[in-house]
């Protein structure tokens, strides 16, 4: 009895000392993802909760709440490539995707109307006056900033989407908006010497078929 009570408190002792490592690397790494110190940290924990787990049960048949797997962590190295650091890893970190979308606009009375809706409804200072949107591009801007951000907020019957071009490059750092000037337009979406284009995809309009030649259109493209 005395073994086995030892054996429990041994291994709740290395739980407690392996859950104060891990935050130990949590709070080091500071945000950093796929830190190297916390993954191990991580591990050990895992481990050691599922050994303190097994025991508790053979002693006593009684469990914890933690329902963990042993990790293998010599395989685990391997199969996450955890192990090597960013010197080692050929591939780059940060990888860009650029779009461009054109819209043609059936009504431009109706896309303002869309618009104006939108900017009422979003939050703005009490005394902050009302200021109807004046042009097309304005439009655009608030149903973009009252939707989630994206291309997306632009599907809407007021407007009609035109050929767009997405490209996906593989780069040497993250953008930064505030290195451009507010009126740069050009300048966030070229692409630096040390970036590689992956590929370029074409978006193609779809095209009503033509009774006359047969021409079915395409949807796709490259």
């Amino acid at each position: 009895m005395t073994d086995r009570h030892a054996e429990l408190d041994a291994a709740l002792e290395r739980v407690i000392s392996a859950a104060r490592a891990h935050l130990a690397a949590v709070k080091a790494a500071d945000g950093r993802t796929d830190d190297d110190q916390v993954w191990r940290a991580y591990v050990e924990l895992n481990n050691a909760s599922f050994d303190y787990d097994e025991k508790l049960l053979d002693a006593y048949g009684e469990v914890t709440p933690w329902d963990v797997d042993l990790i293998d962590a010599d395989e685990a190295e391997k199969q996450f490539a955890r192990g090597a650091g960013p010197a080692d890893d050929p591939h780059p970190r940060v990888v860009s995707v650029r779009q461009r979308r054109d819209y043609r606009v059936p009504s431009i009375s109706a896309l303002l109307s869309l618009a104006d809706a939108a900017r009422r409804a979003s939050p703005r200072a009490e005394d902050e006056p009302f200021a109807p949107v004046e042009s097309v591009g304005e439009a655009m801007l608030e149903l973009m900033q009252a939707g989630d951000g994206s291309l997306g907020a632009l599907d809407i019957p007021e407007l009609e989407s035109l050929n767009g071009v997405v490209v996906v490059a593989e780069v040497d750092a993250g953008l930064d908006p505030e290195a451009f000037e507010d009126h740069d337009g050009t300048g966030p979406f070229a692409l630096g010497a040390g970036d590689r284009l992956v590929d370029r995809l074409d978006e193609h309009t779809y095209v009503e078929p033509d009774e006359d030649s047969g021409d079915r259109g395409d949807d796709t493209g490259r």
